[in-house]
């Protein structure tokens, strides 16, 4: 199995302990969307200057949606062998273009959360509902 592969299971099972739902049940909808795609205008790439990649679209590998369903984090899944936070640009340009105020980036073992209106990234043990919530 491939690292990114083992980090994205990880993930996985850390986001519905902490009660993110892939899926529809009885009581609540899902809300987590798989794979959104990210499209990004030329006017947000030249914000962030000549060293900034210059890939005009994307995918975001979670996007995580508020209780009325709209965007609220974008999670940024690397493999496990990667430092989470080589993909920190790369999911600034997801949030910005899906209105997603937060991010978190992990290689399923680090992880950090970032609110992109109070500064840079944060190391936390467990991807928790409450540990966004509580930033907002």
């Amino acid at each position: 199995m491939q690292k990114e592969a083992r980090a994205r299971i990880k993930i996985n099972e850390l986001l519905q302990n902490a009660g993110w739902r892939f899926f529809d049940d009885k009581n609540e909808k899902a809300n987590i969307v798989l794979e959104n795609n990210a499209k990004i205008t030329k006017q947000a790439i030249d914000e962030f200057g000549n060293d900034f990649e210059k890939t005009k679209k994307g995918f975001v590998d979670f996007l995580l949606l508020d209780e009325k369903g709209f965007p609220f984090v974008v999670l940024e899944a690397k493999s496990e062998d990667k430092d989470p936070l080589t993909a920190k640009e790369q999911a600034r340009r997801y949030a910005q273009s899906q209105n997603a105020r937060f991010i978190i980036l992990s290689n399923g073992n680090l992880h950090y959360f970032w609110d992109l209106e109070r500064g840079s990234p944060t190391q936390f043990i467990a991807i928790t509902f409450r540990l966004v919530w509580q930033r907002k």
